[in-house]
């Protein structure tokens, strides 16, 4: 196991939040036995463990499950809270009026398409695109097929609405787009510049399909709003939350946090802004992590 990077000293810690993809699960997007114990030792010794997490809700709830996580999920990097017990919705955002018709047309604009996520798991399905490809077509290669690919896995899971450039369904609350590095943030950057302080934007490599998302949410929507939100009910303050990620969206949660936490497979620039840099999610970080935490734990 990798040695412990350490900037500051270990605090009392009440609330863990952990990042799901490269920070939970490993390389093969398993959550292994060793980690899941380590859940449960932190559990044991009095903190809280949440989950916040790019992925869609539907999408989170089988590795909550796996490490026994009942509280709130904040999925969609922040921009939709929902409770597993019952599917309740905690909060979802909202773009500002005319801001998602502007930003899908822009999408399309560019040569894209937009993906655009639903609060809609109890009607069984989770995004709206405006179409799917032929299931008997074979699927492009590289990053330029990796939105083919997406709709491909994901097409029961998918409602199909062919003029969603022209009238965007009500109730989306975030959305993608997806392609090679560069094209997304090309992406980005015009965005940006389309709806000054409008948007929260991010690009990442997609960690589970090829190519890089853009990924598109209301202004000032992150991983670390969704945490503050759900501490604030539990009356925890953000100096008692560690939050452990290894991507760019992890960032606002990893800043703000009064332990802020990296993979050693983390992007640099999340390492250099961590606090404490554990090992690499297939050499037991979260187990390092754990026993820090254990140990700093109030007997």
């Amino acid at each position: 196991m990798a040695d412990l990077k350490v900037s500051v000293s270990p605090r009392r810690v009440r609330l863990l939040v952990l990042d799901v993809d490269g920070t939970l699960t490993n390389s093969r997007h398993e959550v292994d036995a060793a980690t899941c114990a380590a859940v449960a030792r932190v559990r044991a010794a009095g903190i809280r463990v949440i989950l916040a997490t790019g992925r869609r809700y539907r999408d989170t709830l089988p590795v909550a499950a796996r490490v026994g996580i009942d509280g709130p999920l904040i999925t969609a990097s922040g921009a939709l809270i929902k409770r597993p017990t019952d599917h309740a919705t905690v909060s979802r955002a909202d773009f500002g009026a005319g801001v998602l018709e502007g930003v899908v047309a822009a999408i399309v604009a560019a040569g894209h398409e937009p993906v655009l996520y639903a609060d809609s798991f109890a009607d069984g399905f989770d995004f709206f695109c405006r179409g799917l490809p032929d299931p008997d077509a074979g699927q492009g290669s590289g990053a330029e097929g990796s939105l083919e690919e997406y709709l491909a896995v994901n097409r029961g899971l998918a409602r199909v609405e062919p003029d969603l450039h022209r009238r965007p369904p009500a109730g989306v609350f975030a959305g993608f787009a997806m392609g090679d590095r560069t094209a997304m943030l090309d992406l980005e950057r015009s965005l940006a510049a389309a709806f000054p302080d409008r948007l929260s934007l991010h690009t990442i490599r997609s960690p589970r399909y090829q190519g890089w998302m853009c990924e598109i949410a209301p202004a000032r929507v992150t991983k670390w709003t969704g945490v503050l939100a759900v501490a604030e009910a539990w009356g925890i303050a953000a100096d008692e939350i560690c939050a452990v990620g290894d991507d760019v969206n992890d960032l606002p949660m990893i800043v703000g946090a009064g332990l802020g936490v990296a993979m050693g497979n983390g992007q640099p620039v999340v390492r250099e802004a961590a606090d404490m840099v554990v090992a690499t999610h297939d050499e037991g970080g979260l187990v390092q992590l754990a026993d820090v935490l254990v140990a700093a734990a109030p007997a």
